[in-house]
């Protein structure tokens, strides 16, 4: 098979395309025939060495991707309800095998997408971050209908799943922050936002405005003017430290003076422990995709250009999900 490769730790110029053996399932696996697999932060952390060490996570060398949509090419011993050539989208294990032409992964973690009206770049795109906004949103906190939700990096690609998800479990009103360079695409997007702001000019372009959710993948300052943000008992949700800011720390006092929540969503940390998580989810997510609640901007590259798609996401000149295709 063709697969990229991350022959160790280092700049995005690490990846290489490769051949290398084919995969077989093994007992409770399924091999996917990789039509897509989408670029994420993730990916880029661990190629950076970010985690290196960390058990669960990989050493070189290594294939990134922790999302892939395809077909399903075999089936794996006890493995039942799936058919082959079923159109499937699956999360790895440990975010890697995916910048390949075949992939071999736990069929709990596969979803099927047949009976969805869903092109397989959108799904690779929105439907494994939307089963995790689903879980952050029902489980890491409870999110009621009626209440008012805030996404900071509105059109990120694990923030862009929130709005739809919110909206599915009855947020009445939904509102974004952008980086300024990027206000031109928040007002093209499609995603169920109300409104989308300027996040250089917080908290003052929201005026009085108070969230009873606020989900923060950016971290930094925009996390410290979340406080400021919330409603009485709001409950802020950390799901991502997109902007690099690693010393950053809250205030504790300031949590417990403001009678408000904090509660961090790690997809990695929380599905295993949680498997039971995935179908309801998985059904969300795909009726909210069908239902046009995710539409995101995506752009497809060939699997040679992985290092590529690394650069724009470490520099952030990705518009919308980057997504290869062998």
């Amino acid at each position: 098979m063709k697969a990229v490769q991350a022959s160790l730790f280092g700049e995005p110029d690490v990846l290489a395309l490769a051949d290398l053996p084919d995969p077989v399932p093994g007992p409770g696996q399924i091999a996917i025939n990789v039509t897509h697999a989408a670029v994420g932060l993730i990916d880029v952390y661990i190629r950076q060495g970010l985690f290196q060490g960390r058990a669960g996570l990989p050493q070189p060398p290594y294939v990134p991707g922790l999302e892939v949509a395809g077909t399903v090419r075999a089936l794996g011993d006890g493995v039942t309800g799936f058919a082959v050539g079923e159109k499937v989208v699956t999360l790895s294990d440990n975010a890697t095998g995916g910048y390949a032409s075949v992939y071999v992964g736990n069929q709990a973690r596969v979803v099927s997408t047949e009976g969805y009206d869903i092109d397989p770049a959108l799904a690779v795109a929105v439907v494994p971050n939307a089963i995790m906004a689903h879980v952050a949103l029902t489980r890491a906190i409870h999110i009621s209908a009626g209440e008012s939700v805030l996404i900071h990096g509105a059109l990120g690609a694990f923030a862009a799943a929130f709005p739809g998800i919110a909206r599915q479990l009855g947020a009445s009103r939904v509102v974004g922050t952008v980086r300024t360079e990027r206000m031109g695409a928040a007002a093209a997007t499609k995603l169920p936002y109300d409104r989308i702001v300027d996040s250089a000019q917080l908290p003052d372009v929201l005026g009085d405005e108070k969230f009873d959710v606020i989900v923060d993948p950016v971290g930094g300052t925009v996390r410290t003017q979340s406080l400021d943000l919330l409603a009485l008992s709001g409950r802020l949700l950390l799901v991502g430290n997109a902007g690099g800011d690693w010393n950053h720390r809250i205030d504790g006092n300031r949590i417990w003076q403001s009678n408000v929540v904090v509660a961090g969503f790690n997809a990695g940390a929380y599905v295993p422990a949680h498997p039971d998580a995935i179908r309801p989810a998985a059904e969300a997510a795909l009726k909210a995709a069908a239902a046009g609640l995710a539409d995101t901007e995506i752009e497809i590259l060939s699997l040679a250009d992985a290092a590529t798609a690394h650069e724009r996401l470490e520099n952030h000149t990705a518009n919308g999900r980057l997504v290869l295709t062998p």
